[in-house]
């Protein structure tokens, strides 16, 4: 099979390597569709994420979906959770899966991801995708899974004034989301007008260009001079940060998504004290996949117009060009392309 390695920094190889043997409660998965998420493009570009740095060349990819044979002969399209906990530590016992400690995480550290045509995977992680979705929506259920743990972990509730600041693909899934929780207002920054378009079509009502905290005024005057009720930064970029802890209203809650890339987030501390904000981090996501694929299902939130530009294996080099280019909203890899 044909299987992408990152050897280091920057250094993507195309390899062919024997179909993986699935172990005790797994099944092999023929990888449909990769998502590149901006955690790809750290390794791609760092040759690490999070103070872990490559040992040995590694298969990136962590959104994805694909297909199973079934006994009977048919074929199940799957979405696929990245994320296998080990099930018996505190966090796992006590909700927190997302906090194990012993989390295998596909395109990770030492466990190899998806960008290959197969991959075996725990049966407990593949969800059943119905009729309506395709692969590429069972690829993008994986960041909308993170939107959903964020919203949640920023407790939206009707008539509130939400800033979203860094609008790629989970920021974007953010506002979506926020207004299907009845925000009042939703005011969305971005470095790219591209992005900001897309913030708009998808219930934003206020779209701000980024400048490094050049557009707070910008903001504060959008909110009514009173501030945003929740802010989520989703930039990874702590120009983002300063802004979100600035555009807060006293009382708020902020809730940090993007990951910075000199692995320091800060903020003017008088400013988030005096307010008395609430600061949260959101580490991946819990228990949001069923939720996921309903919402996709009905219609409730719009997965597939975020996914911009699509490319087969053999061209990995240029998706991975593109996503770092920012360019468009969400790149795709298919490993195998089933129609």
């Amino acid at each position: 099979m044909k299987v992408i390695r990152l050897h280091g920094a920057g250094d993507l190889h195309l390899h062919t390597e024997p179909d993986p043997e699935p172990g005790p409660g797994e099944t092999v998965v023929r990888v449909s569709a990769v998502a590149l998420c901006g955690s790809d493009l750290h390794w791609f570009s760092e040759a690490g994420l999070g103070g872990e740095k490559i040992e040995s060349p590694l298969i990136l990819g962590h959104e994805f979906s694909g297909l199973i044979e079934e006994r009977d002969g048919g074929v199940l399209r799957v979405a696929v959770d990245p994320a296998v906990p080990c099930e018996q530590c505190r966090f796992c016992r006590e909700g927190h899966p997302n906090l194990c400690k012993a989390l295998r995480f596909a395109g990770h550290g030492a466990d190899d991801g998806a960008l290959r045509e197969k991959i075996a995977w725990p049966d407990q992680c593949l969800h059943a995708l119905p009729e309506s979705l395709n692969e590429i929506d069972g690829a993008m259920l994986e960041p909308l899974g993170v939107a959903i743990h964020a919203v949640e972990l920023g407790s939206v509730k009707l008539g509130m004034r939400v800033g979203v600041f860094g609008c790629g693909p989970i920021g974007l899934m953010v506002v979506q989301l926020a207004r299907l929780m009845g925000a009042a207002q939703i005011i969305a920054t971005d470095k790219l007008s591209h992005r900001l378009e897309a913030a708009r079509t998808f219930g934003a009502t206020s779209v701000i260009q980024a400048e490094d905290g050049e557009e707070n005024g910008e903001i504060w005057a959008a909110s009514g001079e009173e501030g945003v009720d929740v802010a989520f930064e989703v930039a990874g970029e702590n120009a983002a940060v300063e802004t979100a802890v600035a555009s807060a209203c006293p009382g708020a809650t902020v809730v940090l998504v993007g990951i910075p890339v000199d692995e320091r987030t800060t903020f003017k501390a008088t400013t988030a004290r005096r307010k008395g904000l609430t600061i949260k981090l959101c580490r991946r996501m819990k228990h949001t996949y069923p939720r996921a694929i309903k919402l996709a299902e009905k219609g409730r939130v719009d997965l597939r117009s975020l996914v911009t530009h699509r490319f087969p294996i053999d061209e990995y080099a240029e998706a991975f060009a593109v996503a770092v280019r920012r360019e468009g909203l969400k790149v795709v890899i298919e490993p195998i392309q089933s129609g």
